[in-house]
């Protein structure tokens, strides 16, 4: 079940037991990262709840902690529903092109499929923060590129920073 909280007319907030949570454990791992999670196709919250368990068993990662969900208009491509989104600050010891990798099969696991840029997708995760490291290749840019003018980042951000 979750807590419905509307902002304005276009954004609204959830919380649940698992999202917006902290889950601060001692780790072994090298690596704090920030990943935005993020869809609008199918049941997103109860994919989002899926990802979640399947983070919490994925030994290449540690999970610390988890935003409220955001409910937004899309950005870019326009005609298609709302996405849902959310933050995730997990552990881990991969390096970031390795890391990125991971994320791409995690996502492929969920049904992932990319048709054109900003298309509807079942889950989106992308890399905010890598620790402090600053990487800036064709395939990977990090922090990510305008993460700091996107609704969808900031105000799941917020939540965490609290």
């Amino acid at each position: 079940m979750y807590l419905k909280r509307k902002l304005n007319n276009s954004l609204s907030t959830f919380k649940n037991l698992r999202f917006s949570s902290t889950c601060r454990a001692k780790s072994s791992k090298r690596y704090i990262v920030t990943i935005g999670i993020g869809g609008n196709v199918g049941d997103v919250k109860r994919r989002f709840k899926h990802l979640f368990i399947y983070l919490a068993r994925d030994k290449q990662v540690e999970l610390l902690d988890t935003s409220l969900i955001l409910k937004n208009p899309p950005f870019g491509y326009i005609n298609q529903d709302d996405f849902f989104n959310s933050i995730i600050v997990l552990k881990t010891s991969l390096q970031p092109l390795a890391f990125l990798a991971h994320l791409m099969r995690v996502e492929n696991f969920f049904g992932r499929k990319r048709s054109f840029k900003d298309a509807p997708r079942t889950l989106d995760l992308d890399i905010i923060f890598f620790d402090n490291r600053v990487v800036d290749l064709e395939k990977l840019k990090i922090p990510h590129p305008e993460w700091f003018k996107r609704e969808s980042v900031l105000i799941p951000l917020m939540d965490i920073k609290k």
